[in-house]
């Protein structure tokens, strides 16, 4: 799990590296994230050196190699597709403001039930009563029929989904290894984790090293739905 600035300075080296070939200092660093001194820039480089997502190379003056980034953590093994959310930006519960009315009728927004809560890290209720909708463009949705549930957690941050997004569901029974699903666990928890077949049984995956992937029989797993977009509020 990286805090937001671990995350910030990651991305900054990562940028600095693509462009210039060599990693920023650490002035650059500190201006770069608004830190006072280069204490907290050291701190912030040895917390992603201990999680994996650099490596200080040794004799060499501002030598720092990206390793890994958050998109890519815990992705170790063939066969695991990723999944970058297209993620819908506005007000929740505000139709104008989430999605314009096209002029074309047929390609008007679609109302999507919210349902409650799904839980991205900690257990939480979900598929409670529908409480309100979301305006939703209609060429995000596949067939069939479509809910969204509030996130609550960080277990799925790697993946680009954030505490307080609205997780589009698509609903199914089934799902195939790599997608993100709602999955409801001895039918009284239900988290949103990536699917994935191990052997006879099958694995719940976070995207966020602070957590443990689950591995269970089937018939304590049933499936709820798919993940095919986001809807954040900012």
């Amino acid at each position: 799990m990286l805090t937001r600035k671990q995350y910030e300075l990651l991305r900054f080296i990562n940028e600095r590296l693509k462009e210039a070939g060599v990693p920023p200092s650490f002035d650059e660093m500190k201006d770069a994230l608004d830190l006072r001194s280069k204490s907290g820039i050291h701190r912030l480089i040895t917390a992603l050196e201990e999680r994996g997502f650099i490596r200080r190379l040794p004799n060499r003056a501002r030598a720092i190699e990206v390793i890994k980034l958050p998109e890519l953590a815990g992705a170790g093994g063939g066969g695991r597709r990723g999944f970058t959310p297209s993620v819908i930006e506005g007000t929740l519960g505000k139709r104008s403001a989430a999605v314009p009315v096209a002029e074309n009728e047929g390609e008007r927004p679609v109302a999507v039930p919210v349902m409650g809560r799904i839980a991205a890290g900690t257990p939480i209720e979900a598929l409670q009563t529908r409480s309100h909708t979301i305006s939703v463009p209609p060429d995000m949705l596949g067939s069939g029929e479509h809910y969204a549930l509030e996130v609550r957690g960080d277990s799925m941050v790697d993946a680009g989904i954030l505490d307080g997004d609205m997780a589009l569901i698509q609903r199914n029974e089934s799902a195939d290894t790599g997608d993100i699903v709602v999955a409801l666990i001895d039918e009284e928890e239900a988290t949103l984790k990536r699917f994935r077949r191990r052997g006879a049984s099958i694995a719940l995956e976070p995207a966020n090293t602070a957590y443990e992937v689950r591995i269970l029989p089937p018939n304590r797993v049933r499936i709820q739905g798919k993940l095919i977009g986001l809807y954040r509020k900012y």
